[in-house]
């Protein structure tokens, strides 16, 4: 059903592609939008060990929201910061693709959870993160991204 890697050398394990999607804090979740134009757009995001899935929140309103109600199908784009090899000038990125479905998270517990998982890739601040879910969480939609297909590769700049 997905097509394989053309460039099928510079793939990358599905280890690292995962270690990718938690160590990373963002990437770009695209969707089909409005008249079937691609509708794009970065978002912070969690991965789950616990059952191999990706998390988002964001409004509960809004184009995405929007999108995901006429379909659920999703692809969703994370790159590293990339290195340099000693001497060169081309970075190396590695960079993970993501085919799934998405749907809304209504359980307040879970989205409690994935918005403490997110907060937790750019703060250890407990205080803060409690007053952040004490003021917005009511607030919050959160999104579960069932992966079905998931492909990484490395690329030189060069």
């Amino acid at each position: 059903m997905f097509r394989q890697m053309r460039r099928f050398k510079q793939q990358i394990p599905d280890s690292e592609c995962i270690e990718i999607l938690k160590t990373e804090p963002r990437g770009v979740l695209s969707l089909i939008g409005d008249d079937g134009y691609p509708y794009a757009i970065p978002m912070s995001h969690y991965y789950s060990e616990d059952d191999h899935k990706l998390y988002f929140h964001g409004a509960k309103q809004g184009h995405k929201i929007d999108a995901i109600k006429n379909c659920n199908k999703a692809c969703f784009c994370v790159y590293d910061k990339g290195y340099r090899k000693p001497g060169e000038w081309a970075l190396n990125i590695r960079s993970v693709v993501v085919f799934g479905r998405i749907t809304l998270v209504d359980d307040l517990e879970k989205a409690r959870e994935i918005c403490t998982q997110i907060s937790l890739k750019f703060t250890d601040d407990q205080d803060y993160i409690q007053r952040e879910l004490q003021s917005a969480l009511n607030r919050v939609q959160c999104l579960e991204f069932e992966i079905e297909h998931i492909t990484g590769k490395l690329v030189n700049e060069s």
